[in-house]
């Protein structure tokens, strides 16, 4: 299930979700629009779903990884270390379902460190 992310309506960058109950539902309420905050070299925003921990959830997400965080009902895009991290790995806050990826270069994001708002859309 291939997306678009659109930062600050400018910047685009192509990511998919994987085929999991979780990434699905999320995929079926696109398009989303939501403001923009970082942890670090994390991207998170509140998503309109309420979802539980899964067979995915996990504190080990690589630089490119997109997770949905149950406790915030956010979704979280890791591009590098996080305030958590040991080393160049992100970590999340606390465990996230693994709902999908990047399709392009992690690194991207560092450059949009501040944008303020996010919309993403199916292809």
């Amino acid at each position: 299930m291939k997306i678009k992310l659109i930062f600050d309506e400018k910047e685009e960058i192509l990511a998919e979700f994987f085929d999991t109950v979780c990434a699905k539902a999320i995929y079926d309420i696109l398009p989303i629009e939501a403001n923009l905050n970082t942890w670090g070299d994390e991207f998170y925003f509140s998503i309109p779903l309420d979802y539980s921990l899964d067979e995915t959830a996990t504190l080990k997400v690589k630089a490119g990884d997109i997770g949905y965080w149950p406790p915030g009902k956010a979704l979280a895009i890791f591009f590098g270390p996080t305030p958590a991290s040991i080393d160049e790995n992100p970590v999340p806050a606390s465990e996230v379902n693994i709902v999908g990826r990047l399709l392009e270069d992690p690194s991207k994001l560092k450059k949009l460190k501040n944008s303020t708002k996010i919309r993403m859309n199916t292809i």
